[in-house]
């Protein structure tokens, strides 16, 4: 480049209005990925009460078994059963997503697979195989197969 050329002013950000400029800011799959597997860890951690009472409540006896079942048809209290069903999903989806994540950041550590390439496919990989697993454990826990 010489010295009478310029180069295309790039926007120079010093002050970031949130109502302006991140909306418009496009965030690549891996930065999704990223984020999406540090709110399933939340909310596996926050919802690990009822992570808990929902194993014991299936597992100690056949009545405990049944106000499980009844927990998901009927409700809980001033629950409804959808919520609960919806509940479920969204910790369904915590877990598989967390666990793809985590492969996922485990095998780019080991094989120091580093490229921007590589880290998009993956993580759109990751995306698609935890949101179709979803989708179909979920079509399975509303009963539509």
């Amino acid at each position: 480049m010489s010295m009478t050329e310029t180069r295309p002013q790039r926007p120079e950000f010093r002050n970031i209005n949130a109502f302006k400029d991140l909306t418009t800011y496009r965030l690549p799959p891996a930065g999704w990925v990223s984020i999406l597997h540090r709110v399933s860890g939340a909310l596996m951690f926050l919802l690990l009460p009822l992570i808990i009472w929902l194993f014991d409540t299936s597992v100690s006896s056949e009545i405990s078994f049944a106000r499980f079942k009844a927990a998901f048809n009927v409700g809980l209290g001033f629950v409804p059963g959808w919520f609960m069903k919806l509940v479920a999903l969204a910790l369904m989806w915590a877990f598989i997503h967390h666990l793809f994540a985590g492969l996922r950041h485990l095998y780019m550590e080991v094989t120091h697979k580093l490229s921007k390439e590589f880290g998009r496919q993956s993580a759109v990989t990751v995306l698609v195989l935890s949101l179709g697993l979803t989708a179909v454990l979920g079509a399975k826990l509303f009963g539509l197969y």
